[in-house]
Parts: C-alpha cells; structure tokens; sequence
C-alpha cells in the first residue's frame, strides 16, 4: 500500500497544475472580459451554462472512448482543445458575445475530456491511503497557481493599452497548455478497460446502493459551484472598475487557500471526516452574510477568506469519500470509467440547475438584492451535500 505520492502521481500532478494554471491567467478574466463588451448577466450565466453542458455530455459520451481506447492520449486531447478554445478566442476578439454557445461547447468539451481521464488516471495511480495526500496537494497547487496566474494577468491587462493585455494573456495560456502536452508524454501509457458499460451508471441507484448517497451528494455540490465559479470575481471586478484588484483579490484569497490546503493535506485524517465536512460546509454556508449587508470589495474579500480557508474542510472528505467508493470492491474498479462517468453527470446537473435557476430568478428580477439572495440560498448548498453523504463518511 502507498503512504507516499510516487513518480507518477508528481507527474500527473504537474499536468493538471499546467492545465489549472493556463486556465487560472486567462479564465479569471474572461467573464470581464465579455462584461466590457456587454454588461448582461444573463449571457455570462448562458456561456456558463453552455460549457458545463458541455462538460457534462463529453462525460457521458467518452466514457467509452476512456475505457476502452488509450487514456493519454485523450489526456492530451482534452488539453489541445482547450488550448484551440483560446486561439478561437483570439482570432473572435470582441465578436465573442456572438458565438456565446458555440464557444462555451467547445471550451467545455477540452475541459470535459482532460478532467474525465485526469480522473481516471488519478484512480489509477492513488489508493485510499494516499488519496486525500493527492488531493491536499492538489489544493495546494491549485492555490500557488491561483495565487501567481490572476495576478499576473491582472497586472498584464492594467499595462497594457485597450485590449492588448487580454490577447497577451491568452496567447500565454495557448503556450502553457502546449508544455502540459509535452509533459504528458513522459507518463506512462495506462492499461485498457473492458467493454464500456452504458447502464452501469443507473445500476448503481438501485435500492441499498451507496452510490444513492453520493450522486445526491454530488449534485448539491454542482449548485453552488456553477454559479460562484463565474460570479464572484466577476462582482469583484462590478464592485472596483478594476482588473488589477480581481488579481489582487485572488492573490489573497488564494494564499489562504494554499495555507489550509498545505495543513489538510498534512493533518487530516479519514476517521475525522464527518466532523471536518460538516464544519467545512456550515462555515462556507456563513461566509455569504456579508454580502448581504453590503457588496463591496471589503465583503468580497471577507467572503472570499473564509471560503478559502474552510473550503478544504469541505471538498477533501467530499471528493476522497466519493473516490473511495469506486475502489471499495474489486468489481467497483472494473467500472472505475463508468462511476466517474456517473459522479460528474451528476455534478453536472447540479451545475446546470444552479444556473438555470440563476438565470430565472434574475431575468425575472433584475437587482443586486436578486443576485445576493440566490448567492445566500446557492451558498447553503454545501450543507445539503453533507447531509446526502454523511453516512458514507464514517465508514
């Protein structure tokens, strides 16, 4: 049994930094970037939507393809259409509020396709004894990254005249996506699956099921996440004019974030799970109060802080509790694609209903009050997915 992360997962870790890190310097700002050409939430929560569709769909139809067919190279391919999303971005320029659907699907299915055998590849080459290691580190990779990417671009955008920054910036990324290709050659090629199994995914929601927990579980997740993951940077930038302070604001939230990241993944431990979610969820719930008394970029970043600091106390049992499940059995790993498969559907549903409902509510009323209570009622979501999987948690 490992107790340590090997060559492999150091490699597979690098990947998914070069993958995060080229999103981290151009996706903070790209919701601003189409609030300077159009200031309508609505669009910004349809680009949204069309990218977890997106996501959602290419998990659903390449599972198959993951299983059954060499898994590196659809690691690569993922992160190639990725990098072709900003070339598309590029060459648009300010037209993109035009291609809002065409290019929200093409960006979800590069991320769709590099995280579904990202998480393939990461089962593979954790256990459960080493698996909330993995993904403590992975935390605090993803916050040094959100640390240095936002705030680099931020600078970037701030001097450099009209739009030049924004081009800059994204032509970097293409670059950092292309050494992530390179980099993926040098792990090693994974076994193949047997035949891919299409209604695996519903077998496992039959009655007694522990998959009848998580899938709950994982769409509770989804609600809150589709929503904050464009809207609170994009409020930052509302509240200040300024993409100098978006970076900012991520540098600090984000060096929090790094610090309770490094201290869960060097002090948690599976036996204190139940607790560690519990508190994790309730405490991110809270962290939108301030919001509601006044936005403003002191708010945000007192909303930002404290997400970041217990936001680790919530994801790691969430997403190790959900991993482990599809390793409990001998015949669970041989269906290892399938579960993934049913773990992200699920997320993605959560994903697109906070959305839509996003969407909704604000369409039908148009106010900053409309936004914050959705932000309030969304941000409780976490405790909902406590509640679906908090029986898997003591196991």
């Amino acid at each position: 049994m490992k107790s340590s992360l090997d060559r492999q997962c150091i490699l597979l870790l690098t990947v998914n930094s070069l993958f995060v890190l080229a999103g981290a310097l151009s996706g903070t700002f790209l919701n601003v970037y189409l609030w300077k050409v159009k200031q309508d939430f609505a669009m910004i929560g349809w680009f949204a939507f069309s990218q977890q569709l997106a996501i959602g769909l290419t998990f659903w139809m390449m599972g198959k393809w993951v299983k059954e067919r060499d898994k590196m190279m659809i690691l690569r391919l993922g992160i190639f259409i990725s990098g072709l999303f900003y070339l598309l971005v590029l060459w648009c320029g300010t037209r993109m509020i035009s291609y809002i659907w065409p290019l929200g699907l093409v960006s979800g299915i590069g991320t769709g396709i590099f995280w579904l055998s990202f998480n393939v590849i990461y089962f593979e080459v954790t256990d459960r004894t080493n698996r909330d290691l993995f993904n403590g580190w992975v935390g605090v990779m993803g916050s040094v990254i959100g640390t240095c990417g936002p705030w680099l671009s931020g600078w970037l955008i701030s001097v450099l005249p009209g739009d030049r920054g924004y081009r800059v910036i994204f032509t970097i990324s293409l670059i950092v996506y292309g050494a992530g290709v390179l980099l993926s050659f040098y792990l090693k090629k994974r076994e193949k699956g047997g035949a891919y199994n299409w209604s695996e995914p519903r077998r496992r929601l039959r009655q007694g099921s522990p998959w009848r927990l998580a899938v709950p579980a994982s769409i509770a997740y989804g609600l809150r996440e589709g929503v904050f993951l464009f809207l609170v940077n994009l409020l930052v930038y509302i509240s200040t004019s300024s993409e100098w302070r978006v970076g900012q604001y991520m540098l600090i939230t984000s060096l929090v974030s790094l610090i309770s990241y490094w201290a869960a993944g060097k002090w948690f431990a599976i036996r204190h799970r139940y607790w560690e979610m519990l508190i994790g969820a309730f405490m991110i719930t809270l962290a939108v109060i301030p919001l509601l008394w006044k936005v403003s970029y002191l708010t945000l970043l007192i909303f930002g802080v404290a997400t970041s600091l217990f936001m680790p106390l919530y994801i790691i049992p969430m997403i190790s509790s959900v991993f482990d499940l599809i390793g409990q059995h001998s015949d669970d790993a041989e269906y290892r694609v399938e579960l993934i498969v049913l773990r992200e559907v699920s997320m993605m549903v959560g994903r697109l209903a906070g959305i839509v409902i996003f969407i909704f509510c604000y369409t039908s009323s148009p106010k900053m009050a409309t936004i914050l209570w959705l932000m309030a009622g969304l941000g409780a979501a976490p405790l909902l997915s406590w509640a679906a999987i908090r029986k898997l948690l003591t196991v």
